[in-house]
């Protein structure tokens, strides 16, 4: 596994954002592809860029995906040795028709207190340009949250953005990734994504890791409801988080290691 950097928590940082290098192997990222066909036969009435966070309490590959030593070992550089998950979601433009998302802060839309949080983006198709990639505003990160506005002018897969005039596209970066490479990204950082009008399917998997001092606020009555302890300790009082889901043949999609989760 390399970077893009020398140093990946300098880079992450100065600029907001880091890239990491065949982090996954191929098997894996082909049970993660498969996955997102299987999920979207099952679902669908969703759109595959909203495979969401509400899908991961009950499905066994996606939280052994998400809980993979690979990933945590990435995330812990970053938030430490206690690791939970806050969400995670699909976001699979599918060729000629991929939605773009526009240009946003994440953490203006979490109910996190603190806002200590990573997002790790994993590629499961190659991510191009020409597919729609995940573009960042380097250095943006150290901007305050701003609040994000609706825009229906856009058919796009968050409805909103930030205020246009508070960024600099000249200044945008695209993260051209192969697939099993992993972006790191802060929750301050302006990014988006261009609509996919290429031939290629370009899916990623976004994946929201919180060191568990940091607290989910009203999860009971929200969406933000899918946290699974990955590493290290709790702590009292503060999350509520969900058991291991058990796979159960012709329920859920079979993948190696499938029975050890039964």
């Amino acid at each position: 596994m390399v970077t893009n950097g020398n140093n990946p928590v300098e880079q992450y940082d100065k600029e907001g954002y880091v890239i990491f290098r065949d982090v996954l192997n191929d098997a894996l990222i082909s049970e993660a592809s498969v996955h997102v066909d299987w999920l979207m036969r099952r679902n669908p009435h969703l759109r595959p860029e909203n495979l969401d966070t509400h899908l991961v309490t009950n499905d066994p590959f996606w939280v052994r995906l998400i809980s993979d030593d690979r990933l945590l070992d990435i995330a812990e550089q970053f938030i430490g040795p206690n690791i939970a998950l806050f969400a995670s979601h699909y976001i699979s433009k599918p060729p000629y028709d991929g939605r773009p998302v526009l240009w946003h802060q994440d953490g203006s839309y979490w109910p996190l207190e603190p806002m200590e949080v990573i997002t790790l983006w994993l590629a499961v198709d190659d991510a191009t340009p020409e597919n729609g990639c995940m573009r960042v505003i380097p250095g943006s990160h150290r901007e305050e949250l701003r609040e994000m506005k609706t825009n229906s002018s856009v058919v796009s897969v968050l409805g909103s953005q930030i205020d246009p005039q508070l960024v600099d596209e000249t200044k945008a970066v695209d993260c051209i990734l192969n697939k099993g490479d992993v972006s790191v990204h802060h929750p301050n950082i302006i990014h988006g994504s261009n609509a996919n009008t290429s031939p290629n399917r370009r899916c990623g998997l976004t994946i929201r890791y919180i060191p568990t001092h940091t607290k989910i606020l009203n999860c009971e009555n929200s969406p933000w409801c899918g946290a699974f302890l990955l590493r290290g300790k709790a702590v009292e009082g503060v999350n509520i988080y969900n058991p291991r889901p058990k796979y159960i043949e012709n329920k859920h999609m079979a993948f190696e290691g499938s029975e050890s989760w039964s």
